[in-house]
C-alpha cells in the first residue's frame, strides 16, 4: 500500500457532529456573563427579551449569507477562501493571520480562563500553590484544557467529534434544567423587584453583548469540507444550529428573568449562580459552576477544530507556510496547524497570567478585528456574483440583495460600536492585526 502524497479532507462529519460544533462554539460562555449587562442597558423585561430574538434574527441573515458561499464554495479555510478568491490573497492572509494572533487563539484563552475559574471553585489546586501564584493559580487547568483538547483533535476526527457530541449534549440539558428551574422558582416565589432597570444604559451596548452571545456561527464556514453532501446540508447546519441557539438562549434568559427579576438581574456578577443559590442554596452555585466549565469545554472543543482549519488554508497557498497545510491522512486532521494553534493560546494564557483583565477585555481585544472581517465576508458575496456568475450555487440567500445588504450594514454599525466603546482593548487588537503586514511582505518575497 503506498501513501497519497497529498492527503485531503474527508467528509466525515454528519448534519448531527456539525451542528453540534457549532453549538458547542455558540452556547459556550457568554450566556453566563453578557444577561446582566445587557439587561443593565434597556428598560423594560419585554426590551430585554426582545434584543436576544432581535439579534437572533440578525445573526440569521448572515448565516443565510454564509450558507450561500459555503454551498457553492466548500473547502476547509472557509472564510480564508471566500475572501482569497474575491479581494485576493494579501487581504486573505491578514485575514489568517488576524485569526491566528487575534480571534480564534484570544477566544481560545478567554474560554480557558473560564473553565480554569470554574474548576478552581470546586477542586481548589492547594494552598500552597495557591498562595505561590494568587489568582493565576487556575491558569493551570487554563492551560491543561488546551493542551488535553489539542491533543484529542491531534488523535484523529472520530474521537474529536464524539467528544464534542456529549459535551454539547450535556449542556444543552444542564441549560434546560436552569430554565425548568426559573419557572419552578417562578411558580414558587415571585421576585419582589422591580421590574425596570437602568433607564440610562445604551440598546447599542446591549447588541454588543447580544451578537457577542451569538458570534460563532460562522465558524460552518470552515467544516464545508468535511460536511457530508454538503450542498445540502451546509444550510440545515447553520439555520439548524443557529436556531437552536436562539431557543436556548431565550428560555434560559426568560427563566433568569422570572428567578430574578430585571434590576436584580441587571446588578447580578454570576446571574446563573444567583439563580441556583436562591433556590436550591450553595449546592446549586457549585453546580452552576461544574455546568459553566462543562460548557467552556465545549466552546474550547469546538473552537479548537475550527480554528485550525484557517492555518492549514493558509499553509496550502503560501510556500513559505507550506508546513501548516499538510493534513494528516491517519487522523484526518491538520496537526500542524493544530500544534501551532495551540502554542499561540497557550502563550495567551501566559501572558493573561501576567497580566490579567478580564472578560470585557477580551472582548475589547477581538471585537473590532472580528466585525472587520465579517464585512469583509458578506461583501465577498456580492463580488463573487459578479465575477464568478457561472459557479454552480445550489443555495441562493433569500432575498437577495436586501438580507446581505442589511448584514452589512450590521456590521458596519458593530465595527463603529466596538471601536468606539471599548477603547484601549481594541486599539491593542488592530496594533496586532497591523503587524501581519510584515508578515505579508516575508511571504510574498
Amino acid at each position: 500500500m503506498t501513501d497519497n502524497p497529498n492527503p485531503q479532507p474527508q467528509t466525515t462529519l454528519n448534519v448531527i457532529d456539525a451542528g453540534a460544533i457549532i453549538i458547542g462554539v455558540v452556547v459556550g460562555v457568554g450566556i453566563f456573563k453578557t444577561p446582566a449587562l445587557v439587561a443593565a442597558n434597556v428598560s423594560s423585561e419585554t426590551s430585554f427579551l426582545l434584543i436576544w430574538l432581535l439579534g437572533g434574527l440578525i445573526s440569521l441573515m448572515g448565516a443565510l449569507c454564509y450558507g450561500e458561499l459555503a454551498t457553492a464554495y466548500p473547502h476547509p479555510g472557509g472564510e480564508y477562501h471566500y475572501l482569497t478568491r474575491s479581494f485576493g490573497k494579501e487581504i486573505a492572509l491578514l485575514f489568517a493571520w488576524a485569526r491566528l494572533s487575534v480571534m480564534q487563539t484570544g477566544s481560545l484563552a478567554l474560554l480557558a480562563f473560564v473553565f480554569g475559574d470554574y474548576l478552581g471553585q470546586l477542586v481548589p489546586l492547594g494552598v500552597r500553590l495557591s498562595l505561590a501564584l494568587g489568582e493565576g493559580a487556575n491558569s493551570i487547568y487554563a492551560g491543561l484544557a488546551v493542551i488535553i483538547l489539542t491533543g484529542i483533535n491531534a488523535l484523529g476526527i472520530q474521537l474529536s467529534k464524539w467528544l464534542q457530541n456529549w459535551l454539547t449534549a450535556a449542556k444543552l440539558l444542564a441549560l434546560l434544567f436552569i430554565f425548568c428551574l426559573g419557572l419552578a422558582l417562578t411558580s414558587s416565589s415571585a421576585p419582589v423587584v422591580s421590574s425596570t432597570s437602568n433607564t440610562e444604559g445604551s440598546y447599542g451596548e446591549a447588541m454588543i453583548f447580544v451578537l457577542l452571545s451569538y458570534g460563532g456561527w460562522s465558524e460552518a464556514a470552515y467544516l464545508s469540507a468535511e460536511i457530508q453532501d454538503v450542498q445540502k446540508n451546509m444550510v440545515r447546519v447553520l439555520v439548524g444550529s443557529l436556531c437552536a441557539s436562539v431557543v436556548v438562549f431565550w428560555l434560559v434568559n426568560f427563566a433568569y428573568l422570572k428567578g430574578l427579576g430585571l434590576s436584580a438581574l441587571a446588578n447580578s456578577e454570576v446571574v446563573a449562580a444567583d439563580l441556583m443559590r436562591r433556590f436550591v442554596g450553595e449546592a446549586g452555585a457549585q453546580f452552576i459552576s461544574l455546568l459553566i466549565a462543562v460548557s467552556a469545554l465545549g466552546a474550547i472543543q469546538g473552537t479548537i477544530f475550527t480554528g485550525a482549519r484557517t492555518n492549514y488554508a493558509l499553509g496550502q497557498d503560501w510556500k513559505l507556510l507550506g508546513w501548516l497545510g499538510r493534513w494528516d491522512e491517519r487522523t484526518q486532521t491538520p496537526l500542524n496547524a493544530l500544534i501551532l494553534q495551540g502554542t499561540i493560546a497557550l502563550a495567551l494564557i501566559l501572558l493573561g497570567t501576567l497580566t490579567r483583565s478580564g472578560f470585557a477585555t477580551m472582548v475589547e481585544y477581538t471585537a473590532p478585528v472580528f466585525w472587520f472581517f465579517l464585512l469583509l465576508t458578506t461583501l465577498s458575496l456580492f463580488v463573487l456574483r459578479t465575477n464568478e456568475p457561472e459557479v454552480s450555487r445550489a443555495f441562493c440567500v433569500p432575498l437577495y440583495p436586501l438580507t446581505p445588504l442589511l448584514f452589512c450594514a450590521t456590521c458596519v454599525y458593530m465595527l463603529q460600536a466596538s471601536l468606539t466603546y471599548t477603547g484601549i482593548g481594541a486599539l491593542v487588537g488592530v496594533v496586532v492585526l497591523g503587524s501581519g503586514v510584515p508578515l505579508l511582505l516575508m511571504v510574498r518575497h
